[in-house]
């Protein structure tokens, strides 16, 4: 195994109750780190890459600092000078067989476009995590890499983690049409196809982010993409070629932005700018939704860098109101249903969300999650399988005073924080410590902003 770098985290958390108080300002320029989507694959095709990747804006986060591991444990060397990540990878079809587990922890990207990676390498390698890592299903990535050849040696009860893989001695091409939406699974199983001899096929009913097909292009992965004409994406991914590393800078993360964006939406008189801010049409559902609702959010300089759309944006205090969200869009903005939730428990009338049953299995049941912290602040809503419905309060109501259970959930925990701004009482959660598995600086960035986030820890 390489030597590990020194900047590899703890492995514990220690859990750390916070509590949010309203606010009266909220102003300024919000520094949104690096997208963590994008910070995952290129740690993973960085290490995999022939020569040198030179990573600037890289979230420095719990969960990407596992992925940047698990490139160490394959055979990448990593050096980081603090204000860039660089990468020399081992090329493609020549990692080496990890002499010890290949640990997670609470980080469902990482841990899956990894076993994708090596899924089709004649060697094996097992997959740990966190509690909240370890209850969620591994089956929609193993599925497709059993047809490839590879074999599940061990996995948990019901196909959760710890799971033991080890691939063929050759993997067989497929053609696979992923049966939910899910970009974790398509960019698995084109990770596999790295090392497959042949041209395997990813077809894409519902669109999802395209991180991986963008990025895999940039380091000379030959693939096709079109649309047919039902409107499915079939990517065509040769494999067993050259990738070479490249220089990649990562844009302001939008699910991260989201946090701001909100808090300055529900704020009175708050006003704040976010520069250089990822605008994949793949990713700005929230953007979108919010717009509907009447946000007052000013998109400029527009422009192009590393393949993706970048813009800046300046967010101020709206009055919104309730819009039914298409349950289409869900893709767009999967992760940040808990944010919008926030907002539009501070909006006119009832907001409702469909299409969102891929929340019960993220980091938490984040549809339960949700439920219950909005209710334990005085909010009223109802949810079904799979959506939900969120009736608001306009200038916030009898909103606060509750305990949140965040359940390990990062976006829970953030999402919370931000509605005791806004809200008439504090908003207490009982665990703020899983914000640094994306958002290390999100307590100091937005108190910097005018925030009154208190840990309560004793």
């Amino acid at each position: 195994m390489q030597p590990q770098p020194s900047f590899l985290l703890s492995r514990e958390m220690i859990a750390t109750p916070f509590k949010s108080h309203p606010v009266a300002r909220f102003t300024g320029a919000a520094k949104i780190p690096g997208d963590k989507s994008m910070s995952h694959r290129a740690a993973l095709l960085g290490g995999l890459a022939a020569g040198r990747t030179q990573i600037t804006g890289l979230l420095r986060s719990q969960d990407v600092l596992h992925s940047l591991e698990a490139a160490a444990a394959l055979g990448a060397h990593i050096e980081d000078d603090g204000d860039m990540v660089t990468v020399t990878g081992t090329g493609n079809g020549a990692l080496l067989e990890p002499r010890a587990e290949l640990q997670f922890g609470n980080s469902g990207t990482g841990c899956r476009l990894f076993m994708g990676l090596l899924g089709t390498y004649d060697f094996a390698a097992t997959f740990i995590g966190d509690a909240s890592l370890s209850s969620r299903p591994m089956g929609r990535v193993l599925e497709p890499l059993a047809q490839m050849g590879t074999q599940v040696v061990s996995q948990g009860e019901g196909g959760t983690l710890p799971v033991t893989i080890h691939g063929p001695r050759r993997a067989a091409p497929i053609e696979y049409r992923v049966p939910v939406p899910s970009a974790q699974v398509k960019s698995a199983v084109l990770l596999a196809a790295l090392n497959t001899a042949g041209v395997t096929t990813v077809i894409e009913p519902v669109p999802t982010r395209d991180h991986s097909e963008n990025m895999l292009a940039g380091f000379g992965t030959e693939l096709e993409i079109e649309r047919d004409k039902a409107g499915q994406t079939i990517i065509r991914l040769q494999g067993e070629g050259r990738l070479d590393g490249q220089p990649v800078t990562i844009p302001a993360d939008p699910s991260s932005a989201a946090f701001a964006i909100a808090a300055a939406l529900i704020v009175p008189d708050a006003r704040v700018t976010i520069d250089n801010v990822m605008m994949n049409p793949s990713r700005i559902g929230l953007i979108t939704t919010l717009m509907e609702m009447g946000a007052d959010i000013e998109v400029s300089n527009e422009r192009i860098s590393g393949g993706e759309k970048i813009a800046d944006l300046t967010v101020k205090h709206s009055m919104l109101k309730a819009i039914d969200v298409p349950g289409e869009r869900a893709a767009s903005m999967i992760d940040e249903y808990p944010i919008l939730s926030v907002a539009a428990a501070f909006a006119e009338g009832e907001t409702r969300m469909a299409d969102v049953g891929e929340l019960r299995v993220k980091e938490s049941d984040r549809l339960d999650a949700v439920v219950k912290g909005l209710r334990a602040n005085g909010v009223e809503c109802c949810e079904g399988k799979d959506w939900l419905a969120v009736r608001g309060q306009p200038d916030g109501g009898n909103i606060g005073g509750g305990t949140v259970t965040t359940s390990l959930d990062h976006r829970i925990a953030m999402s919370f924080l931000i509605m005791g701004m806004a809200a008439k009482r504090p908003v207490a959660i009982d665990d703020g410590a899983p914000i640094a598995t994306s958002f290390p600086d999100f307590v100091d960035l937005m108190n910097g902003l005018g925030a009154d986030f208190r840990s309560t820890a004793v």
